[in-house]
This record gives structure tokens, C-alpha cells and sequence, in this order.
């Protein structure tokens, strides 16, 4: 376990970035920057320090890919991070993370239709506790208004466009290396982003003039600190830890985020605490059960050999 702890700590420091980004970058929507613009901002950083990157490393891409890449950029990075902005807006930076662990939930769903993937019956068990405790987590946030209800949809469509991402980049990233597939999928992902005109729009809004140096390096902590270092971080434990042992650290998001709300609310900085009634927190801890029962494996040896 001692030659283990490093892969371990980037696992963490990973759902660390991801806990204080509800909070951070909700703090800054929509007074500062809104989120169509703050996507805009956050693909074409992460385009530039990857391109940065794969300057000192090319890998060929076979034509016949690109047209996965494509769709990877659409579900991965465009509809994805839109979804997931614009409904963080509207909704509690707490409330935000447990929807977000649905995801393995809606893999494993879409696997079997996609890919005609067996399901094991933990699995089917698993899938059914989620879904009502996510379905019923997001009714009972309608006391919040429309809007809050709104964001926690726009929530769950992010987590299955992300689905459709991580199904869709599988047989990529066994073709090449980890850093030339998302180097191209944010390329392509850029693109979109740009058609999409809000964004564009959003930008152009910005006064930079009263923009303090703070959430300057708020802004600049979203694009570096959320969406380029966490990804090498999970290339480097990958390299010795199974993707069931990563998918377990979901788990951090709902709290660390809750953390991070309760610190900067303590902070002085921005008050989110006070969001989630109990009856959301049992349906969140029905989640967390039906994601457990997903990922759960069968047999030992989650190590890689």
C-alpha cells in the first residue's frame, strides 16, 4: 500500500480541484463572467497547454478516427461543460456533485444498449436505487423554484452526455496515447464551442477593467486547476490503479464540495451552505448505494498487474 499512497493522493487532489470548482466557479457566475463565455475561456486554455504539451510529442491519427474525435469533442467537452455551467448556475454547488455520481449509473446503462454489455443483477439492483434516489432528489429540490429544479436537469444531461463520451473515446484511447485523444476531443470540442454563439457573446461582456486580481485567479484555477491538472493527475494513477478503484473517489465529490461551501462560507467569501434538506441527503445517500452496487466488482485484484 506504501509504493500505492502517491497514485492515491493525485486520485484525491483530483476530486479536491473538482469539490472547490462547484463552489468557485459558481461564485462567479453569472456577475463576472457567464457560463457559455466562462466554457469558452476554460476549452481554450485547456486547447493551448495541451497543444503545448503535445508540441514536444506527435502521434498520427488515422483519418477514419477523426470522426470519433468529433463526437467525443460534442458529448465530452461541448455539450458536456455547457450542461454543466449553465446548470451549476442555477443550482446548489451542493446539490450539483451527487447528481454528478450518477454517472457510472448511466454507463453501465448505456453499455448495455450501446454495447450489448451483460449486467449483473447487483448491477440492475444498483441502477433501480439510483435512479429514484436521483429522481426524487431532484423533486424535492423544486421548493428552490424552476430555476434550481432547471440546473439539477441540466446536471443529469451533463452526466449522460459525459456517458456518451467516456463510451464513445474507449476504443481511442487503447489506439493512442491518453494525451494526443484529449489534445484532439478539446480541439474539436473548442470548435463547437465557438459556434455556439452565447459564448462568444458572454466573452465580449467581460469587463476585464473590474475584474479584481481574486477572481482573476479564480477564472485562471478553473482552466488550469480543473481541467489540465487534473487530467494528468489521472493519466499518472491510472498508470497503476484500476478504473473501479478510481470511479470509488466519485464518491469525495458531494463532500468535499459541501466542505468548500462550509469554508467559504466561514471565509466570508460566498454563503451556499443551507441548500439540501434532509430528505435530499437520504435520496443522495440512495445514490451512493446504487453507484456502489454498479461499481462493485466481482472479484479481487483491482490492481494492475
Amino acid at each position: 500500500m506504501q509504493g500505492l499512497l502517491k497514485f492515491h493522493v493525485a486520485l484525491f487532489v483530483v476530486q479536491l480541484m473538482y469539490g472547490a470548482n462547484y463552489v468557485v466557479a459558481k461564485g462567479l457566475m453569472p456577475d463576472v463572467v457567464g457560463p457559455n463565455g466562462f466554457i469558452l475561456l476554460r476549452v481554450l486554455g485547456a486547447v493551448s497547454l495541451f497543444w503545448a504539451i503535445m508540441s514536444f510529442r506527435r502521434e498520427k491519427i488515422s483519418r477514419k478516427d477523426f470522426g470519433r474525435l468529433a463526437l467525443c469533442g460534442l458529448f465530452g467537452v461541448a455539450l458536456n461543460q455547457l450542461m454543466f455551467f449553465n446548470g451549476l448556475m442555477r443550482t446548489s454547488p451542493v446539490n450539483a456533485p451527487v447528481i454528478m455520481t450518477m454517472t457510472p449509473i448511466i454507463v453501465l446503462v448505456l453499455s448495455s444498449f450501446l454495447l450489448k454489455d451483460k449486467i449483473r443483477t447487483l448491477q440492475v439492483l444498483g441502477v433501480i436505487i439510483g435512479a429514484i434516489g436521483s429522481v426524487l432528489f431532484i423533486l424535492l429540490n423544486q421548493d428552490g423554484g424552476f430555476a434550481s429544479g432547471a440546473g439539477d436537469i441540466l446536471i443529469l444531461a451533463n452526466a449522460t452526455s459525459y456517458s456518451f463520451y467516456l463510451i464513445l473515446v474507449k476504443p481511442l484511447m487503447s489506439k493512442y496515447s491518453p494525451l494526443t485523444v484529449i489534445s484532439w476531443v478539446f480541439t474539436f470540442g473548442l470548435l463547437y464551442v465557438l459556434i455556439w454563439v452565447p459564448s462568444s457573446l458572454e466573452v465580449s461582456e467581460i469587463d476585464w477593467s473590474m475584474i479584481s486580481w481574486a477572481e482573476i485567479a479564480q477564472i485562471i484555477f478553473v482552466i488550469v486547476g480543473v481541467t489540465f491538472v487534473p487530467y494528468l493527475l489521472n493519466v499518472f494513477a491510472m498508470k497503476k490503479l484500476s478504473p473501479s478503484i478510481a470511479a470509488v473517489y466519485i464518491y469525495l465529490q458531494p463532500i468535499l464540495a459541501t466542505a468548500f461551501v462550509y469554508l467559504f462560507a466561514y471565509l466570508g467569501l460566498k454563503d451556499f451552505s443551507g441548500q439540501m434538506s434532509w430528505e435530499q441527503v437520504a435520496c443522495a445517500l440512495a445514490v451512493f448505494v446504487g453507484v456502489y452496487f454498479v461499481i462493485k466488482p466481482q472479484k479481487k485484484g483491482q490492481l494492475k498487474e
